[in-house]
């Protein structure tokens, strides 16, 4: 076997370990099939729902609101005159849709240095961090997938101040991940996870 074709193996082993698949699951309207399809996503979110508690049918809501599970997706770009690209709308990105400010304070606070956005373990570490610090801050149950989305979307200061009051189509999308979570956890009882 050629030096090349050995590398060029090694390479497509090692991308299959770990963080290098960002397409989507095929059926993201199943929470059984995203389970079947990504195991590792399904133990990453019970290594995350036994760690800090949120349920896995909370966190695969939002994991479809924020990127429909696709790994290293980004904001889209704003644009001037419709042709002057000016920069992504923010500066989430990933899994979980993590801003570079919250990551990083995340990182920092959990001493998760090496931590990535774009690997499904370390997302939904994030969101179960975060949701942690949502239910003794505000006093979200972390089963109430429309409030967790709210503080998620807004920050916990947004959300303390009632900022998506003012926002009917945030309102309307907090409760689409609410009807998602409740579709997901009766599939995820359905097939015994």
């Amino acid at each position: 076997m050629s030096r090349f074709l050995r590398a060029s193996v090694l390479m497509l082993l090692l991308g299959s370990c770990g963080g290098g698949n960002f397409s989507a699951p095929r059926d993201l309207d199943n929470a059984c099939s995203i389970a079947r399809e990504r195991p590792q996503y399904y133990r990453a979110m019970k290594a995350t729902e036994r760690k800090w508690g949120v349920p896995v049918h909370v966190q695969m809501a939002t994991i479809h609101q924020e990127s429909k599970f696709i790994g290293d997706a980004k904001t889209p770009h704003k644009w001037a005159l419709g042709i002057i690209p000016l920069g992504r709308q923010s500066s989430a990105y990933g899994y979980s849709q993590a801003l570079d400010g919250t990551w990083d304070e995340y990182r920092e606070k959990q001493r998760r240095g090496s931590a990535r956005r774009d690997r499904i373990s370390d997302a939904t570490d994030f969101m179960g961090w975060y949701m942690d610090q949502s239910e003794k801050d505000l006093g979200l149950s972390k089963w109430d997938a429309r409030a967790h989305y709210l503080a998620y979307h807004e920050g916990r200061t947004g959300y303390a101040r009632g900022t998506y009051r003012s926002k009917p189509w945030l309102l309307l999308v907090s409760q689409k991940v609410a009807d998602r979570a409740a579709q997901y956890r009766a599939q995820l009882v359905s097939c015994g996870k």
